[in-house]
């Protein structure tokens, strides 16, 4: 699995391709699970009638547990057969429609039938069998929760052994809630995982970067110095001056600023050269103009073939680079649609809104100006999806991605650094002043898909004193060190 898992880590590292394909994966599928169907027993058709089987408690004992039984279900991947198939499925119909109806009275969003617990609920309901009475208000709300709470902080000990272990990395993932308050998530990573610590309200914290350092040293006490390797943060003024801090009254740990906003502030900085703005600027006209008029919108799905022309994204930057690259791909199309007799007969082709949309798509420079934003947005877009991934760690992989990022765009312009040198120096002031940290070196160091592919690591000046200082910081002992 882990070798799977970093090839499909490996083909996100950009490398150079056409501009046509890159990055858009607009007819990809999301894998669904196969979630097996729950059957309960049925009355055989045979004249004599079997009595229901009682349980007892060696059922508590012998029985399969509902989390393996749903888990084998799945690996199996085997339908279960019963005497009466239709009697079954008419069964089922009426259960799924009673927790269709609970549902929608709670009001619980239909994704949570997607959680894993939700089946192995259904199991254990299945496995008791008739007459299940429902838990009651008090036992949800308070017995039961405090059996949650326990189990919840025992799983949290095997945590705590890896930190003391290995280490870990302390996430903090800032964000405005509706009441525009400033909420943190603190979150703690290891090998071993991910865990939610704590949600504070840092509306007082995030305005001075005293303050901040004051709640990430909180956290970091309570975790334990020695277990701290790093703490993330967004990009945010007073998140760097705490990072800073940190590094100085903590010296054997790392402040990391968060990799997915650098390369976003990357983006939005290259996004700045006038003839790039001013071309997103356009495309920004012209999609507005379509899919303010719902005629215009029905045209477009007709010569388009019911393709649309935005592409969501997370990041701002990312949305405009994958809506250019999607007006790139159906250019003949629309020049077809704005050419056609439909349009020119259209009362949109009359008005001035219309008119400026219609001299846009028959620009020849706009096309090509689309080409070159492609180019240059292309290898770093795939850089942001990697180090925005939730799949695998991205650090021992961000060192080579970046490098090959500009390698990439360096070769789609046949390696004329006229046409791209604005462009390294504005991802040179990023990278090297703020962004690329000496764990980055170490990790990438430590990573055996370029260890062993790189024969001449170890002349590596930036990686080797990446390495170094890494070594000289976390390990405090001069003995150690030097083994």
């Amino acid at each position: 699995m882990q070798q799977k898992a970093s090839a499909k880590i490996l083909d996100k590292v950009p490398h150079y391709e056409d501009v046509e394909t890159l990055g858009d994966d607009e007819d990809e599928d999301e894998d669904e699970d196969d979630v097996g169907t729950i059957l309960g027993g049925s009355k055989g058709s045979s004249k004599i009638q079997k009595k229901a089987r009682i349980k007892g408690l060696i059922d508590l004992y012998f029985r399969k547990s509902a989390a393996k039984a749903v888990q084998d279900r799945k690996n199996s991947k085997l339908k279960q057969t019963t005497v009466n198939e239709a009697c079954k499925k008419e069964l089922r119909k009426k259960t799924c429609k009673d927790i269709a109806r609970w549902m929608y009275d709670a009001i619980i969003p239909f994704n949570a039938v997607n959680y894993p617990s939700f089946q192995v609920m259904v199991e254990s309901i299945g496995q008791f069998g008739i007459g299940m009475k429902a838990p009651s208000f008090h036992e949800v709300r308070v017995p039961l929760l405090n059996e949650e709470v326990a189990e919840v902080k025992n799983s949290l000990k095997s945590y705590e052994e890896e930190w003391a272990k290995y280490g870990c990395s302390i996430m903090a993932d800032g964000w405005t809630d509706k009441k525009q308050r400033t909420l943190i998530n603190f979150l703690m990573n290891s090998p071993k995982g991910t865990v939610f610590m704590e949600s504070v309200d840092a509306s007082e914290y995030s305005k001075t970067g005293d303050k901040m350092y004051e709640l990430l040293n909180r956290f970091i006490k309570r975790v334990g110095e020695a277990n701290v390797i790093q703490v993330v943060t967004d990009n945010a003024s007073n998140c760097v001056l705490a990072g800073k801090l940190l590094e100085t009254k903590r010296p054997h740990l790392y402040w990391t600023p968060c990799a997915a906003h650098y390369i976003d502030l990357m983006l939005e900085d290259i996004g700045k050269i006038p003839k790039i703005h001013n071309t997103i600027k356009r495309a920004v006209t012209l999609n507005g103009y379509v899919y303010i008029c719902p005629g215009v919108v029905n045209m477009l799905w007709r010569f388009t073939d019911e393709r649309e022309l935005i592409r969501p994204a997370v990041k701002r930057f990312a949305t405009a680079f994958l809506t250019l690259q999607r007006m790139h791909k159906h250019k003949a199309n629309l020049r077809k649609m704005f050419t056609s007799e439909e349009w020119t007969k259209s009362k949109w082709a009359k008005e001035l809104s219309g008119k400026k949309v219609y001299s846009i798509i028959m620009m020849p420079t706009f096309w090509t100006n689309i080409v070159y934003i492609l180019k240059i947005f292309g290898p770093l877009v795939r850089v942001l999806r990697l180090v925005d991934g939730e799949k695998m760690p991205a650090m021992g992989y961000i060192y080579e991605a970046m490098d090959r990022a500009k390698e990439a765009t360096a070769k789609s312009f046949d390696e004329n650094e006229e046409k791209y040198r604005t462009i390294f120096e504005i991802i040179d002031k990023r990278w090297e002043s703020q962004l690329h940290r000496p764990l980055h070196s170490v990790r990438y160091y430590m990573n055996p898909e370029y260890f062993y592919l790189n024969e001449k690591i170890n002349e590596d000046v930036e990686v080797v004193t990446g390495l170094y200082q890494v070594v000289a910081r976390l390990i405090p002992s001069k003995e150690e060190q030097t083994k």
